[in-house]
């Protein structure tokens, strides 16, 4: 990861896969964290596949859950928990709509695409899959929420293979480095926790790591 050269603004990196619902929880509390800091940040967003062995087309949600959680049962305990964390940062989760799990390596590759509207992409992934319970694996899918997030040409750039090498040697890289859950954030370079932590919890480390 980069580190922030002298006299630019002091950078985090978000470490993150589209389909972490924690993500997205995550990325409210930072929101709010970054308006108790004082220092300014720049958020930039780094892929990391929570299933990089998912085939290409994606599963049936409800059958890879039970196969991962036991059982589908034990599934809607853990979506009932992430329902109940993101109503109380304003996020309405509608696990009822999302019947795929998809293979996210296009959304990570769309995301590096996105370049300084990555910010606007994810969230507007985050909510297509959480929300609408749209194929976030799907090319035209994709294409069709980057063209609503204000970024055109996604459709060409996805069926091409560019930015495929460099997502796939930096999921490699941050599991290299031990990671093994997101949303994983760094500061400058560093990471330094992972996990939707309160706002004030993230505004008091970003500090420490600024001064």
């Amino acid at each position: 990861m980069e580190p922030a050269s002298q006299g630019a603004m002091r950078r985090i990196d978000v470490i993150s896969d589209v389909i972490c619902p924690w993500c997205w929880i995550g990325k409210r509390q930072l929101e709010r964290a970054l308006t108790l800091v004082e220092t300014p940040f720049a958020v930039h967003w780094r892929p990391y596949q929570l299933n990089p062995d998912m085939p290409a087309e994606g599963v049936e949600r409800a059958a890879y859950r039970a196969a991962k959680f036991g059982s589908e049962e034990r599934g809607r305990e853990l979506d009932a928990n992430v329902a109940d964390a993101g109503r109380a940062v304003g996020l309405e989760f509608r696990h009822d709509l999302m019947l795929r799990t998809p293979n996210t390596i296009a959304a990570h590759r769309l995301m590096r695409w996105a370049g300084e509207r990555q910010d606007d992409l994810a969230e507007a992934l985050f909510r297509a899959y959480f929300q609408e319970g749209q194929d976030v694996g799907d090319h035209a899918t994709l294409a069709a929420i980057a063209a609503g997030a204000g970024l055109d040409g996604a459709a060409a750039f996805l069926a091409s293979e560019e930015h495929l090498a460099e997502v796939q040697a930096e999921d490699a890289t941050f599991r290299r480095i031990g990671i093994s859950g997101v949303p994983s954030f760094a500061v400058d370079g560093q990471v330094m926790f992972s996990g939707a932590y309160p706002a004030e919890h993230m505004a008091q480390i970003f500090e420490r790591r600024a001064a």
